[in-house]
């Protein structure tokens, strides 16, 4: 067994992959060289399965019996969205996270560097789903949707002139039972209040006094730096540090990525924090990213000089995630918020200082969508994201499709929103006053 390295890892967000969510290619029926293509991807996504899972009975599955059952559907697919469908239909039997087709359209759109298809543009609105309803969370002050007067707590009726409830509803039954379902229709709105920027975008509202409001957003370029990590699409990464309560240290940041700009700031904000009454780190909203990030940042939080998160398990080999502990540590109370959609390396974060003991948790429980995976591109012109190895805490917990369960579980109310408050902050701001050192 040995130290774990910076992988490969990062979690997509699962909405690219629902049909829900997925543009059509133009045209119908397939060409004979199309379908060509499809069986190839097919082929090449079942041989990776069975050569480079890292678990080799794939939990006990029939893998040729699937092939035997799937591989005719997609010779016979009238259209490329049906064909797509059948190799996700595949991996869904797995049941895991992190095994994804991702459309080469949406992979297109998402990977222009502005232009026509570029999907920087942003409307500024974070949405959750809470008791159903699609509400409208944190946003920032200079965004378009808070220029244009949108509060926290207004529920999303239609987006683009297409009803929000009954796409709530399509995702729920199709990811029934899976620990990400709330994550995935979260990521499904955002993804469609995303586009070039520009753009103008439809949405209807249900505002504070029960009235319908109708507002045309247009999209404001996404803030911070792109960046491309292999066959990712490019995203925007940002970090926030700064302080609330007057003595409390706040970090914030939407990726655990490009770590040469966004570490030294973390490590900037430590330093700063030092002697502060406690710190607060908000990974709500952050799909994940790389280990070695995380490895790094609890690393200025830890007591023992040989603190390790977990253990990767991968075909063959085994590889224990070590904290990369600094010389000089912050010692006082340290909060951390997390979300459905917290997942991945964020869940790892968050897990690792939960089970090290040096963190209280507050907000709901994380995506459990914790597998480090890679990209690779199909001969039809889709990528393939899948997992690389199985995570086990240093406890012997999985995380895979169960998440981390905060101490204190909170969710904001419509209420709460429409108020302007964040209960979720103020209890971690609560408890570091009650815990912090005289």
């Amino acid at each position: 067994m040995r130290p774990v390295q910076p992988m490969k890892s990062i979690l997509l967000i699962l909405a690219v992959c629902l049909p829900v969510s997925l543009p059509v290619r133009a045209g119908g029926g397939l060409s004979p060289e199309q379908q060509a293509l499809n069986l190839a991807s097919f082929d090449q996504v079942w041989t990776t399965v069975r050569d480079r899972h890292f678990d080799p009975s794939l939990g006990g599955l029939d893998w040729d019996a699937i092939r035997e059952e799937l591989r005719p559907r997609v010779a016979a697919a009238a259209d490329e969205e049906a064909a797509r469908g059948v190799l996700q239909e595949m991996l869904s039997r797995l049941g895991q996270s992190h095994f994804n087709i991702i459309p080469a359209e949406l992979y297109e759109s998402m990977a222009l560097a502005g232009g026509a298809g570029s999907r920087d543009g942003i409307s500024g609105l974070d949405v959750l789903v809470i008791k159903d309803a699609a509400l409208v969370t944190r946003g920032r002050d200079d965004s378009p949707a808070a220029q244009l007067g949108i509060q926290p707590g207004w529920q999303v009726l239609t987006i683009g002139g297409e009803d929000v409830a009954p796409l709530l509803a399509k995702i729920k039954d199709r990811f029934a039972g899976a620990s990400w379902r709330d994550g995935v229709m979260a990521s499904v709105l955002r993804q469609r209040l995303a586009g070039a920027p520009g753009e103008s975008i439809g949405v209807t509202f249900l505002d504070g006094d029960g009235e319908r409001v109708d507002k045309e957003i247009t999209l404001a370029a996404e803030k911070g730096e792109k960046r491309q990590f292999g066959f990712l699409p490019p995203v925007h990464v940002h970090m926030d540090a700064h302080r609330v309560d007057d003595a409390i240290g706040y970090v914030s940041f939407n990726m655990f990525l490009d770590p040469s700009r966004l570490m030294p700031i973390y490590d900037q904000a430590m330093t700063d924090f030092m002697s502060d009454d406690g710190i607060i780190i908000d990974v709500r909203g952050n799909p994940g990213g790389l280990p070695g990030m995380v490895t790094g940042m609890i690393g200025w939080l830890a007591r023992d000089k040989t603190s390790y998160l977990g253990t990767m398990h991968m075909r063959g080999t085994e590889l224990k995630v070590i904290v990369n502990r600094r010389l000089e540590t912050y010692t006082g109370p340290v909060a951390v918020l997390v979300d459905e959609l917290s997942g991945s390396a964020a869940e790892l974060f968050a897990g690792g200082l939960k089970d090290l003991d040096r963190a209280r948790l507050f907000g709901t429980r994380t995506m459990g969508a914790v597998l480090p995976s890679v990209v690779e591109a199909l001969p039809n012109g889709d990528k393939f994201q899948f997992a690389i190895a199985g995570y086990e805490t240093c406890n012997g917990e999985t995380l895979e499709g169960r998440g981390v369960v905060p101490h204190v579980e909170l969710k904001p109310s419509r209420a709460d929103l429409l108020a302007g408050r964040d209960p979720v902050l103020e209890a971690a701001i609560a408890w570091v006053h009650e815990t912090r050192k005289p």
